[in-house]
């Protein structure tokens, strides 16, 4: 028994003194430290693309308040171009109603001038053939008649001035 656990101790020295030999130590540890350094170089490359992620996103924050105010803006102008061609439609209209009463008024004043014209030119017809009724049906001698028509065209000439 003895002797297997000398060999066993023996084998196990000789396993140690191959791999110092073999250098496994160094190379594990250089296994080691490169996998570290792959682990460094992965973090590194992480916060890099972290600190661009947050400058786009600062970026994008600043881009969408511009393009907010901007929008608010617009807003804001078409509310105020709104106002303004509403008052101008407004004024507009009004000048176009005062345009349109102007004109039927001048309309109306023209109807009652030749309605007048009309009448005061049906009276005289009329006085003209009552005085010529009158003048032809009366007895009364020439100087009498020519006295009527003189009075009647007088009478109907001062009243169409």
């Amino acid at each position: 028994m003895f002797d297997a656990t000398l060999w066993a101790l023996v084998g196990l020295i000789l396993f140690f003194v191959l791999l110092w030999y073999l250098k496994v130590p160094g190379k594990i540890g250089a296994m080691l430290d490169q996998q570290a350094d792959n682990i460094k170089q992965e973090l590194e490359g992480a916060r890099k693309l972290r600190e661009e992620a947050q400058a786009l996103m600062a970026e994008y924050q600043r881009k969408r308040k511009e393009a907010e105010a901007e929008a608010t803006q617009i807003i804001a102008d078409a509310k105020v171009e709104a106002v303004r061609l509403a008052d101008e439609a407004k004024a507009a209209v009004e000048e176009m109603i005062v345009r349109r009463t102007k004109a039927a008024e001048a309309k109306i004043a023209q109807a009652e001038t030749n309605a007048v014209a009309e009448v005061r030119a049906r009276a005289a017809d009329v006085a003209v053939l009552a005085a010529e009724t009158i003048v032809t049906s009366s007895t009364a001698n020439k100087e009498v008649g020519d006295k009527i028509m003189a009075a009647s065209i007088k009478q109907v000439s001062s009243s169409l001035n």
